[in-house]
């Protein structure tokens, strides 16, 4: 590491400065950024998805063409465009573009059911929404359907108008609807706003640095997801610096294969290939055979793994991803056990740890490529430049010294706030402006942090935040149920997963497979329990209070059965 890092007398660690200052992106806004690369490099590949290879100058035009198409439908600056789709060159090219007309994004999930958009589309109040017609055999607009019904009856080419949603008014479909509910005539095809008549103006870039660039939501200890916005500056700031330390070119090709829709993906791995003009590498759909396929055709040069994807490459395909001789870097978070596999076993030498959330721009303390393994193995790094850290004692307010334990808070790069959400700003910041992570670390004398625990009740499986509220507010619905609760537990693979405790009304009765059906059916699918427990009453204190930690004690000897059933059959239970 060049960069210093130490407490300062005040126990707060950083900002650090940066280590090539002149180095840093002069454009600071990312439509502006891609045009730059493209005047400097028009040439350099920018994008690989699936049969899709564009260079910058061609990712550049198509988004001009498509800010046109939306500038003619009145998008401008300060609009709303919300985006649902999987890692594709449609993504891409959908958001770029509306952020070139000063529109901010919103990036919505492909998991969605109904019961998630209609919450996502109040919130983000949408003018325009674009969107796959399906992904992964799921039909996506058959949920908007359940919605919006009125889609399908209005005329060619006219405006939305919905009751529900009375800010909507243009939906734009990438596909043709072809494998399921088919396209109402009111929407636009994506592809044929691509092609805009010679005549049309290219509309100049109108956002700025300051303006949100997206907004991304993220689940935590609320009954709904949380709407976070993100402002163009700071992405590209913080990319960058993540870039630097993972020690990225313009000649690299980085993989993803997680989706982009979250902040590993735009806030990330996005921002920092497009920051150091490199080549960004999407994977639509993860399987282990695929991916060592891709990565290995496409020679990438870094890897961003969540923990159940390296799991499974190790597990699977250990021998085709080592031979990848182009494999460097990457991004990853996870024990030291899983990172040494990623280093041993897949040969991936310079591999990195990170801590972050989507309200700290993805990553706010990331490792070395040059770091010591055993750094590398044990820390989460220090923070990025521009980052301030300080550990809390939740107990007296106090902040702590080097290797005391507490709550980390996070100051400098961090959202403005959430979305018109005073209750949930007043229980994240403080009122000097520090972000309560809700996370336990340690920061050793040199500034590099080591994670202990959450001490929230948020769930995290397979690197996807999941909150119990909201899965115990939508088991709730069941006409069975009478109480509801969801922890976390511990899995071998997943880091956590979703167990729920439900007991029934009076009279009725209750299967564990009928409600996790239920959720899958009416809910994102990751955010379905794995385990549903049937009891007659759920562990309550005297005076009421839930008592979670016995629940979490008996989701654990629940998950650990589950788990060695199905090794002993064989089986996949929970996939």
């Amino acid at each position: 590491m060049t960069e210093h890092t130490a407490f300062e007398a005040n126990h707060v660690v950083g900002p650090l400065p940066w280590p090539d200052h002149s180095a840093l992106p002069s454009a600071m806004t990312l439509p502006e950024l891609i045009e730059d690369i493209a005047h400097r490099t028009p040439q350099a590949p920018a994008l690989v998805a699936g049969d899709v290879r564009l260079s910058y100058s061609e990712l550049a035009e198509k988004i001009r063409a498509f800010a046109a198409s939306l500038a003619d439908l009145g998008v401008g600056r300060g609009s709303r465009v919300a985006v649902l789709g999987p890692n594709i060159s449609e993504w891409m090219i959908a958001v770029y573009g509306a952020m070139r007309l000063g529109a901010r994004v919103d990036a919505f999930n492909t998991w969605v059911r109904a019961w998630d958009l209609e919450h996502l589309l109040a919130v983000s109040e949408a003018e325009v929404v674009v969107t796959v017609s399906s992904a992964r055999k799921a039909d996506i607009l058959a949920e908007f359907a359940q919605l919006l019904p009125e889609l399908w009856d209005a005329p060619v080419g006219g405006a939305v108008h919905s009751l529900r949603f009375p800010e909507l008014r243009h939906l734009i479909v990438i596909g043709d609807g072809s494998a399921g509910t088919p396209v109402p005539a009111v929407a636009w095809l994506f592809n044929e706003l691509l092609s805009t008549p010679d005549e049309w103006p290219t509309p100049a870039c109108a956002a700025q640095a300051d303006d949100p660039a997206f907004v991304l939501y993220t689940s935590g200890s609320t009954q709904k997801p949380k709407a976070v916005p993100l402002t163009h500056r700071a992405l590209i700031e913080n990319a960058y610096a993540i870039g630097l330390r993972m020690g990225i070119g313009a000649d690299d090709r980085i993989w993803l294969g997680s989706p982009l829709f979250w902040s590993f993906g735009v806030a990330n791995v996005a921002g920092v290939a497009i920051t150091h003009g490199a080549c960004l590498v999407l994977q639509e759909a993860f399987t282990p055979d695929s991916a060592a396929d891709v990565l290995a055709a496409e020679q990438c040069s870094a890897i961003y793994l969540l923990p159940s994807m390296a799991d499974a490459l190790a597990a699977q395909v250990p021998e085709k991803i080592s031979a990848i001789d182009s494999l460097r870097t990457g991004l990853t978070i996870g024990r030291p056990d899983e990172i040494q596999r990623i280093v041993s076993d897949l040969n991936i030498p310079e591999i990195c740890n990170i801590y972050g959330s989507t309200e700290t721009y993805g990553n706010c303390c990331v490792t070395s490529h040059s770091d010591s393994l055993e750094v590398r193995l044990t820390t989460q790094g220090p923070p990025l430049p521009g980052v301030m850290l300080r550990v809390v004692d939740l107990e007296n307010g106090e902040t702590l010294g080097p290797n005391t334990p507490g709550e980390l808070q996070v100051r400098g790069r961090i959202t403005p706030g959430y979305l018109d959400n005073d209750e949930a700003n007043a229980a994240a910041f403080t009122s000097d402006g520090w972000f309560r992570t809700g996370d336990t670390v340690s920061i050793d004398d040199a500034g590099y942090v080591q994670f202990h625990s959450r001490h929230t009740d948020m769930i995290k499986t397979s690197g996807i935040n999941v909150s119990p509220a909201e899965v115990e507010t939508f088991i709730s619905t069941h006409p069975a149920v009478a109480e509801v609760a969801v922890v976390g537990a511990d899995h071998p693979s997943r880091g956590e997963v979703v167990v729920a405790f439900v007991v029934a009304e009076p009279g009725s009765t209750l299967d564990g497979d009928e409600i996790r059906t239920f959720c899958r059916s009416g809910m994102a699918s990751y955010k379905a329990p794995w385990v549903v427990e049937v009891v007659l009453e759920l562990p309550r204190t005297q005076t009421g209070k839930m008592v979670r930690k016995d629940l979490r004690t008996h989701a654990c000897e629940a998950v650990d059965r589950a788990v060695h059933a199905a090794a002993a059959s064989g089986s996949a239970h929970g996939h």
